[in-house]
């Protein structure tokens, strides 16, 4: 038995939440139609380090939590709406329901104009291309082909699994690179706290010293001079060059130009390559289930890939199809993927499942690439350690051998 979160609409218009338990999530629904509630949300619930039970992503209490719409937003908003209509409620009474539950005044706005223009007579694609920079060309074009299709709740699941997964596979590469990056700023700030409140406190015994004092020892005072009396000045140009790299990476030739150094790192290069083909996989064989055409299926996914020379090379995809080609052999002009990605590609066209070759591909180079990065971080994280390990080492030694020198004097 799993137990599950459920929000529901009453036939009177009010809300009801609560959990149950249920083997599966449509033996929840079922449940919950029992009920006579119009489920809005359920959520699998986990057993937490106490050993309490706690829903997943549970929602906020306050409305107000956060301004900003973000990626789980729109995620959440996509899996209430599936459930609702695959419930039978019609598409404008559920935007009403979820505009009223919205955890934040902007998403309850975005989803009230929504619900304005399906009752004014438009297509729901057509009211989400208002907000296009939220939603996105994927979203939209998925909207589209479900509606022409009469299958708009199953395409909306679908596309709540395509955001699910592309935010599992984001979330798990940020997850792993927190530890390395917190190991950096202990080296960092342990190094700064050596040189600027332990270095000064020898300096008394090695002031009469004078040209007697080990190179060593003196390059240590000298930097432990430096940064305490200019690390204002150093945090100042840091912050600066960290303005001026963020507006130049935020220009197309400067994100063309960092996305490109990026592919050449040698072991970061291949992750990154593996993750933008995961996310084109992903995208494109979601789009060709959806029942989007071909060639705007792979317009529209070139487009979600974020790195700049790897979309300018998938976007040379579109024009060798129109031209009759296959896309196997488009794919291999790009020379971003590898043979196995390729003969799945080409076996998928013969057999006419390319959406589901697509899919499983992009499972494949997502494992992929979570076991690479675990062995990057294998190599990173002990040479992290090597390098704090020998800096420290080399500033304390520096100490002692003024400390022996002192004693070599005195005696």
């Amino acid at each position: 038995m799993n137990e599950f979160r459920y929000r529901g609409v009453r036939d009177d218009g009010t809300f009801a939440e609560g959990s149950l338990s249920a083997d599966s999530r449509q033996d929840a629904l079922a449940q919950i139609a029992r009920l006579r509630l119009t489920p809005i949300d359920l959520r699998e619930t986990a057993v937490g380090a106490s050993g309490a039970k706690t829903a997943l992503d549970s929602p906020r209490s306050s409305r107000l939590a956060g301004r900003r719409i973000r990626a789980t937003d729109v995620e959440d908003f996509t899996r209430s709406l599936s459930i609702m209509l695959k419930s039978g409620v019609p598409l404008d009474r559920a935007l009403k329901v979820i505009a009223g539950m919205a955890q934040k005044d902007a998403m309850a706005r975005v989803v009230g104009d929504l619900h304005a223009a399906v009752k004014g007579g438009k297509s729901f694609s057509t009211a989400l291309s208002a907000h296009q920079l939220l939603f996105g060309d994927f979203y939209i074009n998925m909207v589209r082909a479900g509606e022409a299709g009469g299958q708009l709740a199953e395409v909306l699941v679908r596309v709540g699994e395509h955001l699910e997964r592309f935010r599992e596979l984001r979330d798990g590469v940020i997850s792993a690179m927190i530890y390395p990056a917190i190991l950096v700023a202990v080296a960092l700030m342990s190094v700064f706290l050596l040189l600027t409140f332990v270095v000064p406190q020898f300096e008394s015994l090695f002031n009469d010293m004078g040209d007697a004092l080990p190179l060593p020892t003196a390059m240590i005072v000298g930097a432990g001079h430096f940064f305490g009396d200019w690390w204002w000045l150093l945090a100042a140009l840091l912050a600066a060059a960290a303005w001026a790299w963020r507006r130049y990476v935020r220009t197309p030739e400067g994100k063309h130009w960092k996305d490109g150094r990026l592919l050449a790192l040698p072991v970061l290069g291949d992750l990154v390559r593996k993750y933008e083909v995961t996310r084109f996989s992903r995208s494109m064989g979601t789009l060709l289930a959806g029942g989007v055409s071909i060639v705007q299926a792979v317009r529209i996914a070139a487009h979600t890939v974020a790195n700049s020379p790897l979309r300018a090379a998938l976007d040379n995809v579109t024009p060798y199809i129109k031209k009759g080609g296959k896309i196997a052999d488009a794919l291999t002009e790009t020379g971003l993927f590898t043979p196995l990605a390729l003969n799945m590609v080409r076996l998928g066209e013969e057999t006419g499942r390319l959406d589901t070759m697509l899919l499983e591909l992009a499972r494949v180079h997502d494992a992929e690439v979570q076991a690479g990065i675990k062995r990057a971080l294998t190599l990173i994280e002990p040479a992290l350690i090597l390098t704090l390990g020998v800096v420290i080492a080399a500033i304390i030694v520096s100490i002692l051998m003024g400390i022996l020198s002192v004693n070599d004097l005195a005696a």
